[in-house]
């Protein structure tokens, strides 16, 4: 009988160490997707910190070109105020979505304001322009690889959760739905193969 008894502890306590590494496993992989998240929201807040700078000193040379430059503010104003949702919960999927179609938005509005901006030598060739242009550019790039660091997170984050044992007991844990990836509206587009016509 005693036997027996060290048996069942023995099981038991195997068992009971097994679901303790899921759930530790579970907390260490939803930290990494956080921290992600964090490194993008430093990104993106240089990047809405930059286009103030840009569009003022573009108005001086585009003053028949308002409706841009106030569509690129306004992209700009809805883009930190999803940025800031998404920051109090980065595993919202609505709060990620909704991040996701602000900065898609915003990038439209600056390629927009690009194409006005090619008709102005003056204004490309201004050294403040283009040292914020060199800027923004190098903030997109660490965008880029800041988003590309947070969805890798986010894919080992949601293949643990959803492989099995760790399914049966994530959902006890708080960890019930899985996160999500943080995509642009230009996802599509950059998916596509870019066409070539002489």
């Amino acid at each position: 009988m005693a036997i027996t008894l060290i048996i069942i502890v023995a099981i038991l306590a195997v068992i009971a160490f097994y679901v303790i590494g899921i759930y530790n496993r579970l907390v260490s992989l939803k930290n990494r997707f956080e921290n992600a998240f964090a490194q993008i929201e430093v990104q993106l807040k240089r990047r809405h910190d930059l286009i103030p700078n840009l569009v003022e000193t573009a108005k001086g040379y585009l003053s028949h070109e308002r409706e841009t430059l106030q569509a690129v503010t306004e992209a700009r104003n809805t883009a930190v105020s999803g940025l800031k949702a998404a920051s109090e919960n980065p595993g919202s999927a609505k709060a990620i979505a909704d991040l996701g179609g602000a900065e898609g938005a915003l990038s439209q509005a600056m390629g927009r304001l690009s194409v006005v901006m090619e008709a102005y030598p003056d204004l490309k060739a201004s050294e403040n322009m283009q040292q914020l242009s060199e800027e923004l550019t190098s903030t997109e790039n660490k965008v880029a690889f800041a988003r590309q660091a947070f969805n890798d997170a986010v894919m080992q984050y949601n293949t643990y959760r959803q492989s099995f044992p760790p399914v049966a007991v994530a959902g006890l844990f708080g960890h019930g739905e899985d996160a999500s990836l943080l995509e642009f509206e230009d996802s599509a587009q950059i998916q596509a193969a870019p066409t070539v016509s002489f």
